[in-house]
């Protein structure tokens, strides 16, 4: 398979196709016009009222190199979300743009706590946004395109809630919740603090993904998979951090041809265990730029670019990976950007972009049977 020259034909290419979404942040993705509408319907004061202005001063605020501005616009996405009638336009407007964007398939994270500053319960608010959910399909559907949606509740690492969003995903996990995350501060919050409601997890059979090796390193990535028992990795990008490669003539075998430089790779007891038993990294690679997760693959004294992400050398080393947006509007991305910008970046053709959704949809929390359906809609039109 081949790719269309010119990068506005790829990307017109890649955004007819069928694509898989893993890691996306249902507060990180609002329009925003729609942000700009219901900020003056609560009397939550932004920085700028033009939607446009807005959406840029969000990216370029997420392209600083300061996650304190990265950060910034969940204060005003979630101030908008607090009621259950704007979590449902939210969660509606969401999968149109998803579908929009070519996705058949995406698992949508949000941390329901942080939605009750006007009295809604957690169960109101994962109903509401269920409801949101079902109203874009259906108006996906009735537009003769396909989208299927599952949440994924995520509980806030520095709240200490995580049993009682574990009760919540359970109630609801025939009704929409396919999955558990947790998220927020990595460091002094590992996955062992809450041991007990991941044990609770795996006893009522509920699949976890873990944000690990993002905002910090090997060990968070340790943990995810021993006490987070984590079927996927939030992120996940750090593991190569315990990848060791050698190149020059010092580690020439006897085997190399004359001037062919061997390089070796060796990797450590972590990354082997998330490579051989092919753990899925949700990879989101322009966030994993801006939040300075890839920080340490750059060069020393060097800003980190899309080019030193390990996502290549993971993907070349048989590592399951998979691309994601995290949060579309705050990082100024869509799903087929991303998937053009390493198309780009590493000279991927479509075949190894097809991998990708391969990767995501088999890593998915779907069910055997609904994967196989859609596994058979995204290799049909990718192969076509």
């Amino acid at each position: 398979m081949t790719t269309s020259t010119g990068s506005a034909d790829l990307r017109d290419q890649l955004r007819a196709l069928p694509k898989v979404s893993l890691h996306d942040h249902l507060d990180g993705s609002l329009r925003p016009s729609t942000l700009v509408e219901l900020a003056a319907k609560v009397g939550h004061e932004l920085p700028v009222t033009d939607p446009e202005e807005l959406a840029q001063r969000f990216a370029a605020n997420a392209a600083s190199g300061s996650l304190e501005k990265y950060l910034e616009a969940f204060a005003h996405t979630t101030a908008v979300m607090q009621t259950a009638e704007n979590l449902r336009r939210v969660a509606r407007e969401y999968v149109e743009d998803l579908a929009a964007d070519g996705v058949i398939y995406a698992e949508v994270r949000w941390a329901p706590e942080q939605h009750q500053e006007q009295g809604l319960s957690l169960d109101e608010a994962v109903e509401a946004v269920q409801a949101g959910l079902n109203e874009g399909a259906e108006a996906v559907a009735a537009a003769d395109g396909i989208i299927v949606v599952g949440q994924l509740i995520s509980a806030m690492r520095q709240s200490d809630r995580a049993d009682e969003i574990v009760e919540l995903a359970l109630r609801h996990r025939d009704k929409g919740v396919v999955g558990f995350d947790i998220a927020g501060p990595e460091a002094g919050f590992p996955p062992s603090k809450f041991a007990a409601a991941f044990t609770r997890l795996a006893e009522q059979m509920l699949p976890a993904t873990v944000h690990a090796g993002e905002g910090d390193g090997l060990e968070s990535v340790r943990d995810a998979l021993v006490s987070g028992r984590a079927q996927r990795l939030g992120h996940g990008v750090r593991v190569a951090e315990d990848i060791r490669i050698t190149t020059g003539e010092d580690s020439r075998s006897k085997t190399a041809d004359e001037g062919e430089e061997l390089i070796e790779v060796e990797l450590g007891p972590v990354a082997r265990w998330v490579r051989d038993r092919q753990i899925h990294l949700e990879v989101s690679p322009t966030s994993n730029v801006q939040t300075g997760a890839i920080a340490g693959f750059a060069a020393e004294g060097e800003e980190p670019a899309l080019a030193d992400h390990p996502f290549d050398m993971l993907y070349q080393l048989g590592f399951n990976v998979g691309v994601n947006t995290d949060n579309r509007l705050v990082s100024g991305v869509t799903l087929t950007g991303e998937l053009a910008l390493l198309a780009e970046t590493f000279g991927y053709g479509l075949a190894e972009l097809a991998d990708f959704q391969a990767n995501a949809l088999e890593a998915s929390f779907l069910g055997y049977e609904e994967r196989e359906a859609l596994a058979g809609v995204i290799l049909e039109a990718w192969n076509a």
